[in-house]
């Protein structure tokens, strides 16, 4: 990105300066949740941090990497006699 597009990306989103973070966080964080908009973070005048909201992960989704684990046997086929330990048995 240029210093240009970088530029006319800043003014669309709420940006504030090193010090007056230090000074309002508390104030930024309550914006942030009741606004849910990104905040970004400048020292003299450069950005350097992006404050955004928290998003939770979805907890009914599945991770990409389960959707590749090949199982080639019954997980909840009942144990034949000679499988289980001698101490169970």
């Amino acid at each position: 990105m240029t210093w240009l597009t970088n530029r006319a990306n800043l003014s669309a989103m709420k940006t504030v300066n090193v010090h007056e973070v230090k000074t309002n966080l508390s104030s930024l964080l309550a914006s942030l949740e009741k606004d849910s908009q990104s905040i970004v973070i400048c020292r003299h005048g450069v950005p350097v941090a992006d404050l955004v909201p928290h998003r939770r992960a979805h907890r009914t989704k599945t991770h990409p990497a389960l959707s590749k684990i090949e199982i080639r046997y019954d997980p909840v086929e009942p144990l034949s006699a000679d499988e289980w330990p001698e101490a169970a048995r």
